[in-house]
């Protein structure tokens, strides 16, 4: 394709699911006020994936967009707040650590709080990086309130996210879409017709019908069947990096209060999650096909499960990785077509997600031309680089000495740009922030910390503050964080009180 501008009419996504449906709500919105079909192609004889329940808060902002309020939204999706994801056994066995979605502590202009803390740290104080965050503190306490609007300073600060039925969330987002134009087709697709200039011209159904369409959006899941089936478009394997490459899942009853928080719980070979919903919990387990059998994972699973399983596990199977091309000729791939990434710091719908804003950026009028495709795919490619080195380093950074993947795991290289940041911040505490990355410098502060990674030196600006006078500070902080906490309603009583769910009929 040369630079000309192509016009679009008519968009066809293809799949349904949290994707297919997001991309449907959302485009209806963008282009409500163009000339633009959009026309969304699902099976009902084809089931989704749909274990994908945790969320960053970057979700929010997504459906605020389209008008919908947490509260409501919570109440449709049997959803529960999420401050954070607490790590256990990563570090080592026995210890724990949570990432929260907030900041810690209050700096100053010049200096970032933490070189004040580890000033402190450096003259013998031993107060906890997380004592300074508002998100950690409540997430552990099991407590919610929503953040203040207006807050008095940044100990007050933190975000939030949930946890949700992910078909709830999609029928969601199907009605949402429905109601705002958007064209359903259920038909199973048989194969995909190609013009001579390699680009989609159409996509041919069991029955032999078909739908024409100028721009194609692939939201078919691990089948890629327009990017990497029809389009051919290579695959970047990250195997020698992220080893796990299967997954099992099984709901299970709830058992007492629900979490603010998902907890991911290291194994030998693997890890598991844990995300608490109203009316269930999400369980899994993923792990390498290298160093344990699907049948003694499935055991391990079903072995820490904390309530009686509601079905029979499911397997996946899936290489970490992504498609070289996300936008090729006129099909974008959006979500598991355009590649995967382990669900470990809950990015999959984010990753949806930016790939919708991306579009929408992309046609501020109904046209494009290579140049936006081109555009497109750097920043894809950056945004799902980052978020894989943030994964590397929670499996690099372990101490673990009883397992053969955590070996593995430790002594593996770096990517560059992630030895990078690693070195900058043992160095001198500087924390690295490349273009297009989904984590702030909070988010990697707390996995350094809770891994143990420490900079040999500080801010030495941070000395301008007297010792002394820098500890009672840190104390009031403390104090500050600890009356915030014990102010809130538990996270429990929270849901009772405003959100909720009951089941339809």
């Amino acid at each position: 394709m040369n630079n000309k501008n192509r016009q679009i009419k008519s968009i066809v996504i293809a799949g349904g699911g949290t994707s297919g449906w997001m991309t449907a709500a959302a485009l209806s919105q963008h282009f409500k006020d163009m000339p633009v079909e959009i026309t969304l192609v699902e099976s009902s004889q084809i089931g989704t994936i749909g274990v994908g329940e945790a969320t960053i808060p970057t979700l929010r902002r997504f459906y605020s967009k389209l008008g919908l309020t947490d509260l409501d939204v919570i109440k449709a999706t049997a959803a529960t707040c999420k401050l954070g994801i607490e790590f256990k056994d990563w570090y080592k066995k026995g210890t724990s650590f949570i990432h929260p979605f907030g900041i810690y502590g209050q700096g100053t202009q010049e200096v970032p709080f933490h070189h004040y803390w580890m000033k402190d740290k450096m003259s013998g104080g031993n107060s906890a990086l997380a004592d300074y965050s508002l998100g950690v503190q409540l997430a552990q306490e099991s407590r919610f309130t929503l953040p203040s609007e207006k807050p008095e300073s940044q100990l007050e600060i933190f975000d939030w996210a949930l946890h949700f039925d992910a078909t709830l969330f999609a029928d969601l987002m199907r009605e949402y879409s429905l109601n705002h134009g958007v064209n359903i087709v259920d038909n199973k697709i048989a194969s995909v017709k190609l013009l001579d200039d390699g680009s989609i011209s159409s996509l041919i159904f069991e029955d032999n019908t078909s739908i024409e369409g100028e721009l194609f959006i692939d939201c078919t899941g691990f089948r890629s069947l327009l990017t990497k089936k029809a389009l051919n478009v290579e695959f970047e394997d990250w195997s020698q990096w992220l080893v796990c490459d299967r997954a099992v899942a099984v709901q299970s009853e709830t058992v007492g209060e629900p979490l603010a928080r998902t907890v991911s719980q290291a194994h030998e070979a693997g890890w598991q999650w844990k995300i608490p919903l109203q009316h269930r919990m999400g369980n899994g387990l993923v792990y390498s096909s290298q160093f344990i059998d699907d049948e003694s994972a499935e055991a391990c699973l079903l072995t820490n499960l904390e309530g009686k399983p509601l079905h029979t596990p499911r397997k996946f199977s899936f290489t970490p990785g992504r498609v070289k091309q996300a936008w090729n000729k006129n099909c974008i791939a959006v979500g598991l077509s355009s590649g995967f990434l382990e669900p470990l710091e809950s990015t999959s719908i984010a990753l949806v997600e930016t790939a919708i804003e991306k579009i929408i950026l992309s046609f501020e009028q109904p046209q494009y031309n290579q140049q936006t495709i081109d555009k497109f795919n750097e920043v894809t490619i950056l945004e799902y680089e980052r978020v894989r080195d943030f994964i590397i380093l929670h499996y690099k950074a372990n101490q673990r000495t009883d397992a053969p993947l955590w070996e593995f795991c430790r002594n593996m290289e770096l990517p560059e740009k992630l030895a990078e940041k690693l070195a900058a911040y043992q160095s001198r505490g500087d924390v690295l922030q490349y273009p297009w990355e989904i984590f702030g410098k909070d988010s990697w502060l707390a996995i350094f910390d809770g891994f143990k990674i420490y900079p040999d030196s500080y801010d030495k600006r941070a000395d301008a503050m007297e010792l002394a006078y820098l500890q009672k500070n840190l104390q009031y902080m403390k104090d500050r964080v600890k009356h915030s906490v014990d102010a809130a309603p538990t996270h429990g009583d929270f849901l009772k009180a405003h959100c909720h769910f009951i089941p339809k009929k």
